[in-house]
């Protein structure tokens, strides 16, 4: 069933839009019976999802990734600078590799959903197939941000 005011499809037991929020007039009857609570079904990633996630969470990234990709790009960077840019599918397979390491550490230490965890990881990639040490003022404070939030979170 589509909302009434934005049309995003509603799940049967929605009371609310998870999309703009307004009210759907649904009425779901109290269940008293237990749930099993390890299933859990798959929810659509929404803009509300990302504001209760927090500034943290959302721009942070593992400090460990955010010090790896600083350490690839400046190895990558000298390498490029020494070889007047000959080594540049080398720095491109070598963002490829970082992307997916990534990938992997976002989800697994720090916590980040599918897509959140794509995202930052394809950033970092990009930045580090780039050939100057420039993207290292934009992942810096990130890693910066996801200590912080690390720390904060103990």
């Amino acid at each position: 069933m589509p909302c009434t005011r934005c049309g995003f499809a509603l799940s049967p037991a929605s009371r609310f839009c998870p999309s703009c929020g307004v009210a759907t007039g649904i009425v779901v009857p109290a269940d008293n019976q237990p749930r099993d609570v390890s299933f859990q079904p798959a929810i659509a990633y929404d803009h509300h999802l990302a504001k209760a996630r927090g500034f943290g969470q959302i721009f942070g990234i593992h400090p460990a990734i955010a010090f790896l990709t600083l350490v690839v790009d400046m190895m990558l960077f000298g390498g490029e600078l020494a070889t007047l840019g000959a080594i540049l599918p080398i720095s491109i397979v070598s963002g490829l590799i970082l992307g997916i390491i990534a990938y992997m550490a976002q989800r697994k230490w720090y916590g980040d959903d599918k897509d959140s965890a794509i995202i930052k990881a394809l950033i970092l990639a990009f930045l580090t197939a780039i050939p100057t040490p420039l993207p290292a003022i934009l992942y810096v404070p990130s890693g910066i941000v996801g200590l912080i939030h690390k720390l904060r979170g103990k």
